[in-house]
Order: structure tokens, then C-alpha cells, then sequence
């Protein structure tokens, strides 16, 4: 399920600042890129998302913008003297090896911030980042119920369309057998009228979907109980569908009559927008 959310929090070394957004994912799929300040905490901000989120293609992105004095780069300058070292005795042997000012502070290292306190920044980064993941929550909620409605709505055409054809059937039976009968009395011998009741038994019970209908009715129930659950429905409701669509096309196989033919064939389509919306649920 789509979600955003953002926020930012002021430390004594600057402006900490946390992204989280997500696309629809069958598994919780965690992309990270923090500040050099934070890498050592990634693998609780792994523990700290994946505690909340199990599904998604989640992207969490964070800041830290240094402000003051306080934070003023320094050099390691043992850092900067091996690195002199180096590039003398190398000196010797690629004579045209030239390494500029700016590429040398790029190098790990090289460049430090002051005073930073590592267990305070990482109180100050948790404390960010579980404020931002109650908005991200909160939004895939709103969003789901959202989602909810719509499926719920569709749901209440499938089973418009069922009981429709629960009132067809009758019918149909009564004019297949009436039409049946026609071609029967067309023929120069008489049928023996027990062997055509028989096989006109035989016939109309290939074409019941009596039993279809009433599984239909108990997905749907099934259906309706999950979208009331708060938590994830994604897969429970990708395996209905399967068997929502069994049912259809079980019906369409069974059918003839075109009003059955065409009922099939909107339930199927209602199937079809029913995933299309699952797709984006968690």
C-alpha cells in the first residue's frame, strides 16, 4: 500500500530529518541511506520499521543538516598522514598519479564531525523515526479504508449479480425442458416418457449452479469479515478472488442462456477491479 510521511526533529548537531515512503510489496523490502552520523544505527532502524511494517517496498531516508559551530568538520590529520605516506611510495612507481585536495577529504576518514554524542544522536534518531512511522501508519490505514469502501461496494455487485441469477434459474430450467420437449414431439417416434424424463434429469442437473451460488454467498461473507480486520488482508484476499473466480467461471462453462453468459461475464470483470485494488492493499 502507497504511503508518505516526513518530520524533523532539532538536535544539538543540527536538523534531523526522516523520509518514509512505500509502494505495495508482497514482503517487507527495506531500502535505507542515512548520514555517515547514523550508519551504525542501521540495523536498529531496521528492527525499529520492520516491528511495525511487514509488507511493502519501503524506502527511509535520513538527514542530518549540521548547524553552528558545534559541528565544525575537523581533520584526522593521522588519517591525512598515511595517506601522504602512501601516495609517496607510490609516487616512485606511477609517476603520473596526481590526487586532488578535494578528492582526498572524500576519503573515509578524513573528515570528522565534533562532539557528537553516539548514544544521545541515536536516542534523538529513534525517537524521529517511530513519530514518523505513527504518520506513515496512520496513512495506510486512512488509505485502506478507503480501499475498504471500494472492494466493499464491488462486492455488493457480485452478490446483486448472484442473487439475479438465482431468480434465472428457474426459468432457464423450465425452458430448456420446455424446449426439450419441442424437439422431442418433432420426431416421427414417440419417446418413452419415463427414459425422457430420465435424461432430462440427467441434463438440467450438468447445468445446476445452485452449488456455484451458494459458494459465491460464502465468499462474499468471508469477504465482508475480512475487510473488517485491522491487520494485513493482502494475501487472505488474493486467495478469494481465486475462488470468486472459479465460481464464475464455472457459471459461464454451465450456462445457456445469455443472461447467465453475460452475468458470468461481469462477475468476472468485478473480480478483475476487485485485485486491481487489493494490489495496492498491504
Amino acid at each position: 500500500m502507497t504511503a508518505f510521511a516526513s518530520g524533523e526533529r532539532a538536535t544539538e548537531w543540527g536538523m534531523l530529518g526522516c523520509e518514509m515512503r512505500a509502494v505495495n510489496h508482497r514482503f517487507l523490502e527495506l531500502g535505507l541511506r542515512v548520514p555517515d552520523e547514523l550508519r551504525v544505527f542501521e540495523p536498529l532502524l531496521r528492527e525499529r520499521v520492520a516491528a511495525r511494517v511487514s509488507r511493502g517496498k519501503l524506502d527511509l531516508v535520513m538527514r542530518l543538516r549540521s548547524q553552528g559551530e558545534g559541528n565544525a568538520l575537523q581533520v584526522d590529520e593521522d588519517v591525512v598522514e598515511q595517506l601522504g605516506s602512501l601516495a609517496q611510495r607510490l609516487g616512485t612507481r606511477f609517476p603520473q598519479l596526481r590526487v586532488q585536495f578535494t578528492e582526498l577529504l572524500q576519503f573515509p576518514g578524513v573528515l570528522q564531525s565534533r562532539g557528537v554524542d553516539a548514544e544521545a544522536l541515536q536516542r534523538e534518531a529513534l525517537a524521529l523515526v517511530d513519530a514518523v512511522l505513527d504518520d506513515f501508519i496512520a496513512a495506510r490505514e486512512r488509505e485502506g479504508r478507503k480501499l475498504a469502501v471500494v472492494i466493499g461496494e464491488r462486492a455488493e455487485a457480485i452478490a446483486g449479480i448472484a442473487a439475479e441469477v438465482r431468480t434465472l434459474v428457474p426459468q432457464i430450467r423450465a425452458g430448456q425442458r420446455l424446449k426439450l420437449e419441442t424437439r422431442l414431439a418433432d420426431l416421427s417416434q414417440p419417446a418413452d416418457p419415463g427414459r425422457l424424463e430420465q435424461e432430462l434429469v440427467i441434463w438440467l442437473q450438468k447445468l445446476d449452479v445452485d452449488e456455484e451460488l451458494d459458494r459465491l454467498d460464502s465468499h462474499l461473507s468471508e469477504l465482508r469479515r475480512v475487510l473488517k480486520q485491522s491487520e494485513p488482508v493482502g494475501r487472505r484476499l488474493d486467495f478469494l478472488l481465486q475462488e470468486f473466480n472459479r465460481e464464475a467461471n464455472t457459471l459461464g462453462s454451465k450456462s445457456v442462456d445469455a443472461r447467465t453468459s453475460n452475468a458470468a461475464v461481469e462477475l468476472k470483470v468485478l473480480i478483475d477491479q476487485i485485485r486491481e485494488q487489493i494490489q495496492n492493499i498491504e
